[in-house]
């Protein structure tokens, strides 16, 4: 069984450093200089409305006004991070640091991009920074976790995502499902599938329309040789996300290994299609075939049959 899904969190948007204030009663209106704050605020306003190309634009502008606004740069590379510019996301997040070197956010953006450019080690020790500023904080554990997982450290990534448990709020239980789907990707990486199943449940009773839990769990049963249980998961993962390929793929190796070689066939035949449609060559040749391969073992094994 192979694609795993892993998440990491993303990062919360700094707030502008000045707001203005209407007051209570109506005055005179008076013409004043737009302010670096005021770039700011419009950069998050266009942020949180994922127009993050006019955000830069707006945080360039505050800059432009402001060269030290740590700030500025901070969010700017969060704007960078959802582009996946993850080489001006870093040199964005350096400079925040540069000029304010307590900025926790700058560290854990920072890490988050060296994690998504594979940099595990360097995304391990922002998160180390930002932990040590923060020791209270889930979100730097929990993808500190990650890089350690991403860097081949299971047994440590577990560590972390233990901590990250211990500090999250309770009332997140999507947060919650998120760590106990990645502890549990550890678990099975370490083989032990026992503790990875928990996990794998654990998400799911909390986020029960979140289908990569769902696809981890199948993975799992497949691993302990229950192939039913990977038949009932998958076939959820195919409710939930109804064109995910390798679901069906995976679906119909459990289903021939059942002895049902027609639904194994069609589930073969499906994602072929799929992964045809998705521009996906090489899995849609591979699944040929793997259903080319899957046929001549069922016509081998009527003939002996028969015989």
């Amino acid at each position: 069984m192979s694609n795993f899904w892993r998440l990491f969190f993303s990062i919360i948007i700094a707030l502008p450093l000045t707001f203005l204030i209407l007051p209570a009663h109506s005055a005179p209106i008076l013409i004043t200089q737009i302010t670096a704050g005021d770039f700011l605020e419009l950069g998050v306003d266009k942020m949180r409305q994922g127009d993050y190309q006019e955000a830069i634009e707006n945080f360039n502008q505050a800059i432009a006004l402001e060269k030290d606004l740590a700030v500025a740069y901070s969010d700017r590379c969060l704007a960078y991070l959802q582009l996946q510019d993850y080489h001006q996301a870093i040199a964005d997040c350096t400079q925040a640091i540069n000029f304010a070197p307590d900025n926790f956010e700058a560290y854990l953006n920072r890490g988050v991009a060296h994690y998504r450019q594979g940099d595990y080690p360097a995304a391990i020790v922002d998160h180390n920074r930002a932990i040590a500023l923060k020791p209270y904080d889930f979100r730097a554990y929990y993808n500190r976790g990650l890089a350690r997982a991403g860097d081949g450290k299971d047994s440590e990534a577990i560590l972390d995502f233990n901590l990250a448990l211990t500090q999250i709020p309770r009332i997140t239980s999507l947060l919650l499902a998120d760590i106990y789907n990645d502890r549990g990707l550890a678990h099975f990486v370490l083989q032990d599938t026992q503790a990875a199943m928990l996990d794998f449940s654990l998400a799911i009773r909390l986020n029960a329309k979140d289908y990569r839990a769902y696809f981890n769990r199948a993975c799992a049963c497949g691993r302990n040789g229950d192939d039913f249980g990977a038949v009932r998961d998958f076939s959820q993962v195919i409710k939930l996300n109804p064109s995910n390929a390798q679901a069906y793929v995976n679906r119909g190796i459990a289903q021939y290994r059942l002895g049902y070689h027609l639904a194994a066939i069609a589930d073969l035949q499906k994602a072929s299609e799929y992964f045809e449609n998705q521009g996906k060559r090489v899995a849609y040749e591979k699944t040929l075939d793997l259903l080319k391969n899957l046929r001549q073992k069922i016509s081998f094994a009527t003939e002996i049959a028969l015989l």
